[in-house]
């Protein structure tokens, strides 16, 4: 896995630079849009090093970014999400330590093309461009807030998030429920901090922060990234819905492509 991290030592700048620059980047997007730090970051991550290795290294800064976030949510709204999300949440988290427990036996190429294939299928959805048979009957009968249905979905999709860092179908879910704006950003927030408060020590303890230097820069880029979400949330009451959602989607396409090329060996 060390080998893959030329950036641990500074000898190539332009791959420092670049590290930084997408970290900031996906930063940005969170602000503006309340979501996509990990998937942005992820994926660009993954263009350069290996995807086992972008999933750590963005562990840190995924938790600092939704600490920042949570500061959206009123006192009084965190304790009733905790109530209303509490199986969804714990199963997540279950989900969640299965999938990084599998990272490193997950290889690289497979990896690669389904982050890109998840990437654009989210894209084809939010936009309505792929057509999925039963997909409305889905949102009616799972999307809902059912024990056993949360705690079902709640496993599959920290599996998934364990495993890539890919969090669009919890997005999904908690958009599902017509949360207003404010508090569907603080919500998110408040999933991903239990969650990845606990993924820092599950890393450590499956060995997946392979020097005591991989766990730095992790730390590190959580400063770029927090910088990132200052910006995006200063700019985003000055960008209208329609040019965020483009703008977000548009770099999910770009980035999603370039995970496809990379995996099957084209890029």
């Amino acid at each position: 896995m060390s080998a893959h991290l030329s950036l641990l030592g500074a000898t190539d700048p332009a791959t420092t630079v670049f590290v930084l620059l997408a970290l900031l980047l996906a930063g940005a997007v969170t602000g503006i849009a309340g979501f996509g730090f990990a998937l942005v970051g992820t994926a660009i991550l993954a263009t350069i090093v290996d995807p086992s290795v972008a999933v750590v290294l963005m562990i840190v800064p995924i938790l600092a970014t939704n600490v920042s976030l949570l500061g959206e949510l009123e006192p009084r709204d965190v304790r009733t999400c905790g109530r209303r999300f509490f199986p969804y949440v714990v199963a997540t988290l279950v989900g969640t330590i299965i999938g990084m427990a599998a990272l490193e036996s997950i290889p690289t190429e497979p990896l690669l093309v389904a982050l890109g294939v998840v990437t654009l299928s989210y894209v084809g959805v939010t936009q309505r461009t792929i057509p999925v048979p039963g997909l409305g009957a889905v949102k009616h009968h799972c999307f809902v807030e059912r024990t056993g249905m949360m705690v079902a979905l709640g496993g599959v999709s920290g599996l998934v998030f364990g495993a890539t860092n890919v969090g669009v179908q919890i997005v999904a879910y908690v958009r599902s429920r017509d949360l207003d704006p404010g508090l569907f950003v603080g919500v998110l927030a408040l999933v991903f901090l239990g969650i990845n408060a606990v993924r820092v020590g599950a890393a450590a303890a499956f060995g997946l922060y392979p020097s005591v230097g991989v766990a730095l820069v992790s730390v590190a880029l959580a400063v770029p990234a927090l910088g990132g979400v200052f910006l995006g949330r200063r700019v985003r009451p000055r960008i209208e819905d329609r040019s965020r959602r483009l703008g977000v989607l548009g770099l999910l396409v770009i980035v999603g492509v370039q995970l496809l090329l990379n995996g099957l060996g084209i890029g």
